[in-house]
């Protein structure tokens, strides 16, 4: 199984899909949802409690993801933990060989079904990545204890796409890269020259030799889920034009994904981009019949 930081290695059109935790006890849901995207996709990520729910945890999830014989993306949030189980989680990761985490700030409270939990946020998704860095070059812990196996963590971070202003400065993202940041995972960005404007400021930058850059797309199952992204999730960009384009099609399924296959294939012409990370909860089925008709291949 070649994995997900090989691929990026060897400069493939990388390909990553997003399976949200189950609301479960077993594993059978996710195995079935993990089946769904095998053969398709270079890793999976499995979410963090999303939404501010309860789920399950992303790093059982992985482990199962790894059992299935793929590479899993272990995302952290800096909402539900402090820094001693922050630091435990990454070393049972390490253990389990799980080494590609993705940092994130996570949902607020407030749309969660717990409104009453404490948000924690002893770090921050900056913190995070330097811990990665000091478990993965010194070796050692936050308190400075040593770790008597170093990690190999594979870290990577979060950014939403924008058309930047002439004068925008990508300093949080100058500042990721120096904390051993290796790859960024985007918010939807439906857009192709909205990305070429922001791709164009991050190649300018340095930042796309420094990190690859994965931007966010999905398959849409309607034009009403469709616009339900663009109005309630923060940072997702989907044109109109997009939009009345599944409201006027016949079969909304099909041309849901003949509209990501389609970008597929326009974010392998835009500078700096080295790959797109698939995100449909409710239409986990399309994503491989997505990547089949875009003719991109998983080695």
């Amino acid at each position: 199984m070649i994995t997900f930081e090989q691929a990026i290695a060897e400069e493939e059109f990388v390909i990553t899909g997003e399976i949200s935790a189950p609301i479960s006890a077993g594993s059978s849901e996710l195995e079935d949802k993990i089946d769904l995207l095998k053969d398709s996709v270079h890793a999976i990520n499995i979410t963090d409690n999303p939404g501010a729910t309860a789920h399950m945890s992303s790093l059982a999830g992985c482990a199962i993801v790894r059992n299935k014989g793929i590479d899993p993306i272990l995302q952290i949030t800096c909402r539900d933990r402090n820094r001693l189980a922050i630091q435990s989680d990454l070393m049972g990761a390490s253990a389990l060989d799980i080494n590609n985490v993705l940092t994130l700030g996570g949902d607020p409270i407030r749309n969660g079904d717990h409104p009453d939990a404490k948000a924690v946020f002893d770090v921050n998704s900056k913190t995070l990545l330097s811990i990665m860095k000091n478990m993965n070059e010194p070796g050692e812990t936050m308190s400075g204890r040593v770790l008597s196996t170093k990690s190999n963590f594979f870290p990577g971070g979060a950014a939403i796409v924008h058309d930047p202003s002439e004068e925008w400065d990508p300093k949080i993202l100058n500042r990721k890269a120096d904390l051993g940041t290796k790859f960024i995972q985007t918010q939807f960005c439906y857009d192709i020259d909205i990305l070429k404007t922001y791709m164009k400021y991050i190649v300018d930058a340095g930042l796309a030799e420094k990190m690859s850059f994965i931007i966010g797309i999905g398959p849409f199952r309607s034009e009403k889920s469709a616009q339900w992204m663009k109005d309630k999730l923060f940072g997702t960009i989907i044109p109109d034009a997009m939009i009345n384009r599944m409201e006027q099609a016949t079969d909304k399924l099909e041309e849901g994904i003949l509209i990501c296959a389609e970008l597929l294939d326009q974010l392998q012409e835009v500078d700096g981009v080295s790959g797109a990370h698939l995100m449909a909860p409710r239409n986990l089925s399309a994503i491989a019949p997505t990547i089949k008709k875009s003719g991109i291949r998983i080695s």
